[in-house]
């Protein structure tokens, strides 16, 4: 990730949300680490490196959301790709629906004054 001072979002936020946007990242065909983080920053999601990408993603593998191939580099390194299997496609459209009810409740909490001050 970034460091302290170039971070858009609160660390926690990016850690909590990397699964589901790097499974999102896939959702259009085959991609490899360089390009997922570069579509992150695009997106305006912060900066990644790859030491926090790559166990992900291998995590994933494991799981059987996402399957690997290597393709030889045009004009370096064969590159590895990523690509979402049909369970793959499934647990993002879970985690997708998860987040966004998590993030509408959230956002609806924040916004109700009468949540202010409130002690338990």
């Amino acid at each position: 990730m970034s460091s302290p001072s170039e971070e858009l979002w609160p660390g926690d936020w990016n850690r909590a949300s990397l699964g589901l946007c790097a499974l999102q990242a896939l959702k259009d065909g085959p991609s490899y680490g360089y390009a997922i983080i570069t579509a992150f920053e695009r997106a305006g999601l912060g900066t990644f490196k790859g030491g926090t990408l790559y166990p992900l993603l291998t995590r994933f593998e494991t799981a059987g959301w996402v399957e690997v191939e290597w393709r030889a580099g045009e004009s370096g390194p064969g590159r590895k790709y990523f690509s979402l299997t049909p369970a793959g496609v499934l647990e993002l459209e879970q985690q997708r629906n998860q987040w966004l009810a998590f993030t509408q409740s959230t956002t609806a909490f924040l916004a109700d004054d009468s949540n202010r001050g409130v002690s338990l």
